[in-house]
């Protein structure tokens, strides 16, 4: 799976400002701002991000994703 592709199923299944991946093709590391993530802890925000993959972790198409996850006002902060 390419980084591109990976995008693509994240940002298709969640609101995304702002989608940014790293990786070898089977582990990822992924920045991710989403306004479905305002006021939801980050266990939640982990389960949105791996609702939008869904049986990929389990076949391994996706072996490893790591992941940073922002909210629209987070990720203003951190810019700032």
């Amino acid at each position: 799976m390419t980084a591109d592709q990976l995008q693509a199923i994240i940002t298709a299944g969640l609101a995304c400002d702002h989608c940014a991946l790293e990786g070898d093709g089977r582990h990822w590391y992924a920045t991710i701002v989403s306004p479905e993530f305002e006021g939801k802890r980050l266990v939640q925000r982990q389960r949105l991000v791996y609702a939008t993959l869904g049986n990929r972790m389990q076949t391994d198409e996706v072996h490893a994703l790591s992941m940073k996850t922002f909210s629209p006002t987070e990720w203003a902060a951190q810019s700032a």
